[in-house]
């Protein structure tokens, strides 16, 4: 997986979010993923390639399409990564909520 700064960028597009959210529902081609969208497949490709090195998706060949899907493995970093601040939240959160319960 890339660093974390080039996962964040990655998902930061909303063009390439859209794009990530349809593969995350769905295993897809390119031409699949650009319905809709208001890009061009050439640009949904360069989306993906964005989002490949980022390592948030794979793909393979099937015939003569590229099916993309969701790597399991960048998209599990990506969670650990964003866990650590969901705990620091709830951490703070309860320590707040302890205060206010003691009287401090």
């Amino acid at each position: 997986m890339a660093n974390y700064s080039d996962v964040l960028t990655a998902l930061g597009d909303p063009t390439r979010r859209t794009i990530f959210e349809r593969i995350a529902a769905r295993p897809s081609a390119v031409g699949e993923l650009a319905v809709g969208l208001p890009v061009s497949r050439p640009a949904v490709s360069q989306h993906l390639k964005v989002l490949k090195e980022a390592g948030l998706v794979v793909d393979r060949s099937e015939g003569s399409r590229r099916i993309y899907r969701l790597e399991p493995d960048g998209v599990g970093a990506l969670r650990d990564y964003l866990d650590r601040f969901w705990n620091r939240a709830l951490a703070g959160f309860k320590a707040s909520v302890e205060k206010k319960s003691r009287g401090d």
